[in-house]
């Protein structure tokens, strides 16, 4: 854990620390409940028996710029939904910062880009994020129909906020899914995450 993430912790107390260092490949998935940016609760729970992944995102970082000005994000969501894979978007940053949008605004921003995933989430006080020990966006995982988080880390394998990079990266998320919606266990289940650190209260 980052010396970022356990200052974090402790403003939200032990409790939020305790679920941060449980959030491990291998573990059950640490469970939340959070509003949409309709204002409708959705819970992790709600979705047993499905694959989920939960993407980290904040528009202003240019690291999510790349993948979705590229297509690339949205062309993931796409492949997942087609295989009944449920994908959530959490956007972690606190009220206060200047990269902060409003749940409708955020709600504009996914439809503007053409994005589909399941349901954009916010998590303004940061609960969830450090329950996962979300470092970064964006920061992916991904969690089995048991409820196990079977995959965290990056999207891809080169740490370029540079779209023609994207080409020749390999897409950890793509694979893990490919291999865990197989039945097979995902071959590099933890990779190294990149971007913009999470803006967290």
């Amino acid at each position: 854990m980052t010396y970022r993430l356990f200052l974090s912790a402790l403003v939200l107390g032990a409790g939020a620390l305790a679920q941060a260092v449980a959030a491990t490949v291998g573990a059950p998935a640490p469970d939340f409940e959070l509003r949409d940016v309709n204002g409708k609760t959705v819970r992790l729970g709600d979705y047993r028996g499905h694959h989920v992944v939960l993407e980290w995102t904040n528009p202003g970082c240019p690291f999510v710029i790349k993948h979705y000005r590229s297509g690339n994000m949205q062309a993931l969501q796409k492949e997942a939904s087609d295989r009944k894979v449920v994908w959530l978007t959490v956007n972690s940053t606190e009220p206060m910062h200047r990269d902060y949008m409003s749940p409708a605004r955020l709600g504009r921003w996914t439809e503007e880009q053409g994005a589909v995933p399941t349901a954009t989430l916010m998590d303004e006080e940061g609960r969830v994020g450090l329950a996962y020990a979300a470092r970064v966006t964006p920061h992916m995982y991904i969690v089995d129909p048991q409820g196990t988080l079977i995959y965290a880390g990056g999207i891809d394998s080169v740490p370029s906020a540079r779209e023609e990079d994207i080409k020749t990266a390999s897409n950890h998320v793509r694979a893990g899914l490919a291999q865990a919606l197989a039945g097979r266990p995902i071959s590099r289940p933890v990779t190294r995450a990149y971007g913009c650190s999470i803006k967290y209260r």
